[in-house]
């Protein structure tokens, strides 16, 4: 199997960020990106993708979260997409419900190389902490716009804004994982009519 690795580097004048990942991992994590809220809902994407993820980023926090959470997303989205490489043999799909207690979100994700975004939850609060939820939607589009994915997000029912927030980076893990693998039956086999993802 091809290593499927990516180091990336995203250096602006609002953060400076490095990603490494690993999509044949363990689940191991390290973050330190000054924002702890982000860091929790990562390792839910590392933990059950079973994806080896570090990031490293500094950035304009005396101003808020926003650069930093957004670029976040965009630089975790080019080193998937780098990671993925010519995507041949992989199962392409992959979604995921995940529960926990009152809430309930479905995550759907296609590694197309189309950029799409779909994405309803509804918060009950604006912060969870210190935590700004809007930032979630920058974090996802960031992501999607640089891993070059379609991606659907519906929490379908919850009432604690972390919950909520929890089963939807849960669920993105496994769906990721699940598009991910390796298919035996498609080995060397882009998975695409098109002859191209």
């Amino acid at each position: 199997m091809a290593d499927r690795t990516a180091k990336v580097k995203r250096d602006t004048l609002e953060t400076q960020i490095s990603v490494e990942v690993n999509l044949d991992g363990t689940g191991q994590s390290s973050f330190n990106t000054g924002v702890p809220f982000l860091e929790h809902m990562l390792d839910q994407v590392a933990r059950h993708g079973m994806f080896d993820l570090a990031i490293e980023a500094k950035g304009d926090l005396h101003i808020d979260a926003h650069h930093t959470v957004e670029d976040v997303g965009i630089t975790l989205g080019q080193a998937f997409a780098e990671a993925t490489g010519d995507k041949k043999g992989i199962r392409r799909y992959g979604h995921a419900y995940v529960p926990l207690d009152e809430a309930l979100s479905r995550v759907v994700i296609d590694f197309s190389g189309r950029p799409g975004l779909e994405y309803k939850a509804d918060y009950p609060r604006a912060m969870i902490g210190e935590f700004d939820v809007d930032l979630l939607g920058e974090f996802f589009q960031g992501f999607v716009n640089h891993a070059q994915v379609t991606l659907h997000i519906d929490c379908i029912r919850g009432r604690n804004a972390h919950h909520i927030a929890e089963t939807i980076f849960k669920a993105l893990g496994r769906a990721m994982r699940m598009a991910l693998e390796t298919d035996p039956r498609m080995e060397g086999i882009l998975p695409s009519t098109k002859g191209a993802l």
